[in-house]
């Protein structure tokens, strides 16, 4: 359920980027986020079509890119990605600790439809 505080935040941005950019709709949201994050891709989407509604980002699709975690061996200094249940080191056996990839979460872009200008307005 930390989805929700992340997606708030998330919404507040774009929506001002939109404003800063001129205005319209945004059709698609791409994020890149990683796989050490916990983020569940049904909760992002649950909590973005909930906390968007109303706004220039109402109906808009996420779209994702997973990050996979990778570790370091204590012991040989090996980079590697973690397999399912283990930190183990594939190569001598070692303790795998988490490094700063796979805790990535940011927009990577967002597809924008111009505002359509107003025909009563001159």
């Amino acid at each position: 359920m930390h989805e929700a505080s992340v997606v708030e935040a998330l919404v507040s941005m774009l929506a001002l980027e939109v404003v800063k950019q001129g205005g319209g709709r945004v059709t698609v949201v791409r994020l890149v986020v990683g796989e050490a994050t916990g983020y569940m891709p049904e909760s992002l989407d649950f909590y973005f079509g909930q906390l968007s509604k109303g706004s220039s980002l109402e109906g808009a699709r996420l779209e994702y890119r997973t990050v996979k975690a990778l570790l370091r061996c204590q012991a040989c200094g090996r980079e590697f990605e973690r397999a399912r249940f283990t930190f183990e080191c594939p190569d001598c056996g070692g303790q795998g600790q988490m490094t700063a990839i796979g805790r990535d979460f940011h927009v990577e872009s967002i597809d924008l439809e111009a505002a359509q200008p107003d025909p009563g307005a001159s």
